[in-house]
């Protein structure tokens, strides 16, 4: 094409000087809300020790009300919104924004929210395998009248190495599990409490059973699509969400709002150590800490 316009960013080829603006990216995190993407860009840049406070980082994606994006360094950070479809069309739009800036070895990661299975509230799940509603690792794609299946098995290194990071925190579990994506909140999660219900209490939970024996550990509704795209692009890619109830107990979130706040945080705490011990920074800040703690 003589020009690429990233339409849903409000960036284009023509437009912009991608290579200059985002040729150092290294990480890219996504999730859906923009304000959760926008705090978790202004956490990144406390935690890598970038110039200023970290509060004037403005959306590059401010001329479109779709998706929010923000930068911290090496760090991309942008909402992909609710549901399959809306991270699908980010997730082209960025891959191709990564191709044009001529990015390299980049790790993507969503970190989110989701129901749990048969775990605490407050437990951060590691996807190994994303998988559909019937429990299998793949992802439908209807290209033209064909229905395509594509893989949605992750990374399994960098499964293991996150897994091996959060050794480091000790305030919340994390474990590895399969996740269950699902089209819908309501009736596609088993949900009792939706506008609308074709199915008995009883129902629900023999279904909810058999996905916590199948390996599933947490719902949500982005997983597949995720993990489909990322490996037919070559990214390495993962998934770190964090559970907000048990669904085996309920099927409304009732934790008051400060917990639900500081149970989002748990995944980005995760990702931050992640990120800072890739780019060596992660044992020499902690130096720092303990020669502050030592000499006062």
């Amino acid at each position: 094409m003589d020009e690429d316009v990233l339409y849903h960013l409000n960036l284009g080829t023509k437009t912009h000087n991608l290579p200059v603006m985002f040729g150092d990216v290294k990480f890219v995190c996504v999730g859906g809300s923009p304000n959760r993407m926008k705090a978790f860009a202004q956490f990144m840049h406390k935690e890598l020790g970038l110039e200023g406070d970290g509060k004037d980082l403005k959306d590059i994606c401010a001329g479109t009300d779709r998706y929010s994006m923000y930068k911290a360094g090496p760090v991309l950070s942008i909402s992909h919104g609710m549901g399959v479809p809306s991270i699908s069309i980010m997730l082209h739009e960025l891959i191709k924004l990564l191709h044009h800036a001529k990015c390299c070895d980049v790790t993507i990661i969503r970190i989110g929210t989701s129901g749990g299975l048969g775990i605490d509230p407050g437990t951060v799940v590691i996807t190994d395998i994303a998988v559909d509603s019937f429990f299998k690792a793949r992802f439908e794609q209807v290209i033209l009248d064909n229905i395509v299946v594509r893989s949605t098995e992750l990374d399994k290194d960098l499964v293991e190495e996150l897994l091996n990071c959060s050794k480091e925190i000790h305030y919340f579990p994390t474990l590895i599990g399969h996740t269950m994506c699902t089209y819908d909140f309501y009736e596609g999660q088993g949900r009792l409490d939706g506008a609308l219900c074709s199915f008995s209490h009883e129902k629900k939970l023999e279904y909810l059973k058999r996905a916590y024996d199948a390996g599933v550990r947490n719902i949500e509704m982005e997983s597949t699509v995720f993990a489909a795209i990322c490996g037919l692009c070559g990214l390495k890619a993962a998934v770190v969400c964090v559970a907000l109830l048990n669904r085996l107990e309920g099927d409304q979130i009732k934790a008051p709002h400060e917990v639900l706040v500081e149970y989002q945080q748990r995944p980005q705490h995760l990702i931050s150590i992640f990120i800072k011990k890739r780019l060596g920074l992660y044992n020499q800040m902690e130096l720092l800490d303990n020669a502050f703690f030592l000499n006062n």
